[in-house]
């Protein structure tokens, strides 16, 4: 392999984790319409499987997160608090460990494309 192609597929690799990472870690920002805009983002303007990958996994774990979170709320809601009290502390913990995961992930092992368990794939 020649020194410029050495070059080359290690400059892939280095997009394909930063914008993997990006596109996972962008629940972070925050849990409103922003966050998932960036994987959307990166879902139309890449052209990297890999990467388009990512970014529709990221994308379906925002849309569970709501999901999950309004259905806690209703629960709550019905229960006087009582169980948004007991199960919100439980999802909050669940969705940013998976998170927090899929990042590293993402930039451990970089070829393979992050999958969340147990959630809905809708994208």
């Amino acid at each position: 392999m020649l020194l410029g192609e050495e070059m080359q597929a290690e400059s892939n690799t280095d997009k394909q984790k930063l914008l993997s990472a990006v596109a996972h870690g962008s629940v972070f920002i925050s849990a409103l319409v922003f966050s998932i805009g960036i994987p959307i983002t990166i879902l139309l303007v890449s052209e990297d499987s890999l990467i388009k990958e990512n970014a529709k996994e990221a994308i379906n774990f925002h849309l569970n997160v709501w999901l999950v979170g309004g259905i806690i709320a209703v629960l709550s809601f019905f229960t006087l608090g009582l169980l948004g009290f007991i199960l919100g502390p439980i999802w909050l913990v669940i969705h940013w460990g998976l998170s927090i995961w899929a990042v590293i992930h993402c930039l451990q092992t970089p070829e393979k494309a992050f999958r969340y368990p147990f959630i809905l794939r809708l994208v």
